[in-house]
């Protein structure tokens, strides 16, 4: 599956008006920015086009209740491809010895579990499945997480995160620089944490999250 960028806005406006919605109003119903989807948004000063970012497209799937395949469909895209397979992780064994290296790309998937991924994928890409309830409401037992560890890391995004002390956590980046990093818990019910850099092994971003 490949959507153009017509097709993929064209989407969003299909699934408003499926809705019953503004373009505004769809982006408030996701928890978006009220102008992410405006036609004014969608090209950049320098001329070059700005695409939905796939955590806003993941949000909006989710508040919407729609499936990936049913915005193909609205797209103007009806195929529906073969899935990829890509390496599974409860996420409880993650800061174990030996399932990834200092970068934070995976090692041994060949002893993983899988799940089916809509996407194709890059080389490092996985998934690591919630175990508890610490991350709820922004992720429940049983979600699984899909990480990228070559996707650049920003303000906002949802995170994993390796320390020196082999804790992996998933939190939302709050701020970085050079010495620190920030981060902010999913659960009002947990601290929020501030590390040091050189307190982190790695940090990857939370691409997506399958229910």
């Amino acid at each position: 599956m490949q959507l153009s960028y017509s097709e993929i806005w064209n989407g969003i406006e299909n699934l408003a008006e499926s809705q019953g919605l503004s373009l505004s109003a769809l982006a408030m119903k996701a928890g978006l920015d009220p102008t992410s989807f405006n036609k004014s948004k969608r090209v950049g000063s320098d001329g070059r086009k700005r695409w939905p970012s796939t955590e806003s497209m993941n949000k909006l799937l989710q508040a919407t209740n729609t499936s990936l395949f049913e915005f193909m469909e609205l797209a103007g895209e009806p195929y529906r491809p073969k899935p990829h397979i890509i390496p599974l992780l409860g996420l409880a064994k993650a800061g174990r010895e030996g399932y990834f290296d200092s970068d934070g790309y995976p090692l041994g998937t060949e002893s993983w579990d899988g799940i089916e991924f809509p996407f194709a994928t890059s080389k490092g890409i996985y998934a690591l499945e919630v175990s508890g309830n610490s991350m709820e409401p922004a992720y429940r037992e049983g979600d699984k997480l899909v990480i990228s560890p070559d996707s650049e890391v920003r303000k906002g995004d949802r995170v994993v995160v390796k320390t020196v002390t082999g804790e992996v956590m998933v939190k939302e980046l709050e701020h970085q620089s050079a010495r620190q990093i920030c981060l902010k818990s999913l659960n009002a019910g947990h601290p929020d944490i501030d590390l040091n850099r050189s307190d982190v092994v790695w940090i990857a971003r939370v691409i997506w999250v399958s229910q």
